[in-house]
Parts: structure tokens; C-alpha cells; sequence
């Protein structure tokens, strides 16, 4: 029986900019200019930009997922009147930018610059400017959020952009921020009542059953609880405070933990997203001294996908810890095998065994075909597998199948290569951490012949049966 083909993939350490996960760009996209200092804006953008010339970021990683936040009402200035137009640039300007969109709308803020909608205050709705949670001012209109018209507005307003929005290729997730200052869930310790709460989370996760709803923070543990048992994921605000806000608790060592816990969330990353916002800016980091390895290695444990940096600039004795999280934040996919027959014959199934290794901390949550391809300079053939790459939890993932090859293909010698496509493009869209890519994105596994049925006859091909012989 003729030798097998066997290729072991040399591996890389680079950082890989794949999609759906890394840091993101806040209020902003790949190439624009960056928020100064310690600052920030929670008014998500209306008009946006040209593409720039280079779509590199100063002093901060590429993205492949830009965040966005808005207001209610600036996406609702009138009564059932929906600036989506709003949404639909963001979503253009983040794919022309080489990246997907994550959107948060919040009721209001915590400063009155941005209070609910005027229209829905003349709706006989349940509120006032009360004292009625720690975050509370006279300085904004706070809304009675089990009140029914509230819960009917809101939910209208999730429903409507769901009917716009859910399973939009762009769209990468949709926070649920329903309640407190900027849509955080802050109301503790007033949560009122659950069956309030639930409907506030239902109106997200009854309408997007596409795009990945995030539930937000930890202060009403009820709350996510219902969520993620509908299908939600989860992000946290203040990734890194180390004791910002009260030398006797933080977020790092107390908040998050114990939140996780309450929650019953620990598992949740192996099916739905988790993402992360930074605590002030990483600058304010190295200020107060935190140390940014023990943060990403706690976020890495939590098995992050996607980190909100709010578009403030990285500091440079902060780049190595950086570099090393972008390396094991959420996925990462190295082959280390690829085994098939020594001959592809024509009208015939090709059989191949692989073993993949994700050395992230989290499994791709979107799909995407993984494929085979013979390419030589008299024709080309793509064949995809029926791989589900979402199953591919951190370690190892052996892919056992077959391609059918057709009867018509020239013969020859083709090189045989491996990618994985966009389902829409059917372009190859994920990078390896293999060396082997070329210029269009395929990796690049070796030579292998393509035969007629009348001129090769070998014994079923079996990569199990192999092993005994070849020790393979």
C-alpha cells in the first residue's frame, strides 16, 4: 500500500486580528482618530467619516470589532420615529473598515445631558428626578422601569430594531441595557420586581435570535440568570479597578468572582460570548500601578472574547502584557495534522483525518465553513467539510470526513490547501497560527496527485487504520 500524506504545519506566535474577537474600537472604527487622555463619550456617533487613507490605529491594537453606543433618544427622537439611519452608517462604516458592529442603546445617563425621551415622559409613564438608587441624581428623570409603558416602549423599541437588525452579517452583538445609568443594570439596591426584570431581558432575547444578545453586569444576579437561560452571553464594565473605587472592594478580586458565581455564568462562554469594558482607560492603569498581566490573565480565565478599551491609547510599558492576551483571547486555531490517502482519485471521496488545536480561551461563535481545495494551473476545486468549528472549544478537535472529487477534474499533481470561508464571500476569512498562508488567504499543506479510477486502485483509504502501520 502506497505511503500516506502526512503534514504537520509549522506554527507561529504573531498576533492574529481575526474576527468577532480582540479589542475594539469605541465610538470610533479602524483609522480614526482616538479620544485624548483620560476621556471619553457615551453619544454614539450620527454622521461618520470617510475611509481614511491607512486604517492603522495610533497606539492602540487593529480591530476587527468596533463598539457603538446611543441613546434612546437619539435613536428614537419621536414617538415610534426610529433614526436607524443612525445604525445602518455605523454598520457601513464598521465593514468598510474591516470590521463588525457591537451596539448598546441605554435609556439615559446619570447627568440629565441625556434623560429618556421627551415624548415618553408625556406618556403618563411612571418616574420623576428621585433619589431612589445610589446612582441617582436630582439631575436626570429617572423612569419606573416595572411600570407597563415603560416596559411597552422599551420593548417596542428592541422589537423594531430586531425586525431591522437581527442576523445582520455586520451585527456582532446587541447589549441588553434596559436598566440604570447607561443601560448598566445599576439599580441595585431598588431592583423591584422580577417579573419586571425578566420582561426587560425578554425583550432582547424574544426578538434577536440571531445576533448574540450580551446581559449586562452583575448587580441584579435574577436577572442574568433569566437571560442566559434564554440564550444570552454576558459583558462587565471596569475591567481592571484594583481598588479605584474603595480600598475594601474591586471589581478584579471581589466584584467579578463572586458575581460569576451568584450568576451560574462559569459555562456560558462555551456557547455565547463574554466581553469585557475596561475600568476608566488603561492609562489610568499604569497610573494607579495595577498590573495589566494579572488583569488579562483574570479576563483570559473568564474566557474573553472581546474587550472594550474605549478607544484610549495603550501605554507603552503596556504593549508586551497586550501583545500576550491578543495571543490567548478568544479563539485561535493552529493545525497540527492533516493526514489523507497518497492519491486523490476522480469520482471518488477523499478521506482526511486532522487534528486542529484552539489555544484561545474561548470557541468562535459564529460559523464558518472549513474547506479543502486542489488548485494547480489547469483548474481548482473547493470542497467544503461538514466541520462545525463553533464545537471547538480551547485544546484539541480531530476532524475526521471526506470531499467527493469529481470525475471531470483534470488529473495531475494540485496542491492541496485549507482554509476557512465566509459564508456569504466564500472567501477564506480566519487566520492560523500555521506559517503556509497565501496571498488570497488559503493555507498551503503540500503536493498530492489527482488520478483516474482506470489507472489507480488502492484499498479503501482509513486515517484510523493507518495508525497501527505508520505509527501516525
Amino acid at each position: 500500500m502506497a505511503e500516506p500524506f502526512v503534514v504537520r504545519p509549522e506554527p507561529i506566535d504573531d498576533v492574529l486580528y481575526n474576527p468577532h474577537m480582540g479589542f475594539n474600537t469605541f465610538q470610533h472604527f479602524n483609522g480614526d482618530p482616538f479620544f485624548e487622555g483620560g476621556k471619553w463619550s457615551e453619544v454614539g456617533p450620527e454622521e461618520f467619516e470617510p475611509k481614511p487613507e491607512l486604517l492603522e490605529n495610533k497606539n492602540h491594537p487593529y480591530s476587527t470589532v468596533a463598539y457603538c453606543r446611543w441613546y434612546w433618544d437619539q435613536i428614537e427622537p419621536k414617538d415610534g420615529q426610529f433614526r436607524w439611519d443612525i445604525i445602518d452608517g455605523a454598520l457601513a462604516t464598521a465593514r468598510e473598515r474591516g470590521q463588525t458592529l457591537g451596539i448598546r442603546v441605554m435609556c439615559h445617563d446619570c447627568d440629565g445631558e441625556h434623560d429618556v425621551p421627551e415624548w415618553f415622559k408625556k406618556t403618563g409613564a411612571k418616574g420623576g428626578r428621585a433619589d431612589l438608587v445610589s446612582r441617582a441624581t436630582d439631575r436626570y428623570w429617572l423612569p419606573d422601569y416595572s411600570d407597563p409603558l415603560y416596559i411597552k416602549y422599551w420593548t417596542r423599541l428592541n422589537a423594531e430594531m430586531a425586525g431591522r437588525f437581527d442576523g445582520h452579517p455586520d451585527m456582532e452583538f446587541v447589549d441588553s441595557a434596559s436598566k440604570g445609568p447607561w443601560g448598566e443594570w445599576s439599580t441595585w439596591p431598588v431592583l423591584g420586581p422580577l417579573w419586571a426584570r425578566q420582561a426587560l431581558t425578554d425583550c432582547y432575547t424574544d426578538y434577536f435570535k440571531e445576533t448574540p444578545v450580551l446581559m449586562g453586569m452583575f448587580d441584579d444576579v435574577e436577572a442574568t440568570k433569566h437571560a442566559v437561560s434564554k440564550g444570552a452571553g454576558w459583558r462587565v464594565d471596569c475591567l481592571g479597578d484594583m481598588g479605584g473605587m474603595s480600598p475594601l472592594w474591586c471589581h478584579m478580586l471581589d466584584g467579578y468572582p463572586l458575581g460569576i458565581a451568584r450568576a451560574g455564568v462559569e459555562d456560558v462562554w462555551k456557547t455565547k460570548p463574554v466581553s469585557f469594558e475596561v475600568c476608566w482607560t488603561m492609562g489610568y492603569w499604569r497610573d494607579k500601578g495595577w498590573d495589566p498581566d494579572f488583569i488579562f490573565d483574570q479576563a483570559i480565565k473568564w474566557h474573553m472574547s472581546t474587550f472594550n478599551t474605549k478607544s484610549s491609547a495603550v501605554p507603552d510599558e503596556h504593549w508586551p502584557a497586550v501583545n500576550r492576551c491578543l495571543k490567548r483571547m478568544g479563539y485561535r486555531f493552529v493545525l497540527r495534522k492533516c493526514l489523507s490517502g497518497p492519491k486523490a482519485r476522480r469520482g471518488a471521496m477523499m478521506r482526511f483525518h486532522m487534528r486542529w488545536e484552539n489555544t484561545g480561551c474561548a470557541p468562535i461563535y459564529r460559523k464558518y465553513d472549513l474547506a479543502l481545495q486542489l488548485m494547480s494551473a489547469a483548474a481548482a476545486l473547493t470542497m467544503k467539510t461538514n466541520a462545525d468549528i463553533t464545537k471547538w472549544l480551547p485544546g484539541d478537535t480531530f476532524v475526521d470526513g471526506g470531499v467527493f472529487v469529481p470525475s471531470d477534474l483534470p488529473t495531475g499533481k494540485y496542491d492541496l490547501r485549507v482554509a476557512m470561508l465566509d459564508r456569504l464571500s466564500g472567501l477564506p476569512k480566519i487566520q492560523f497560527a500555521n506559517k503556509g498562508r497565501a496571498a488570497d488567504g488559503w493555507y498551503d499543506l503540500g503536493s498530492i496527485e489527482v488520478v483516474s479510477t482506470d489507472k489507480y486502485v488502492q484499498q479503501y483509504f482509513d486515517p484510523f487504520l493507518m495508525y497501527g502501520r505508520f505509527g501516525l
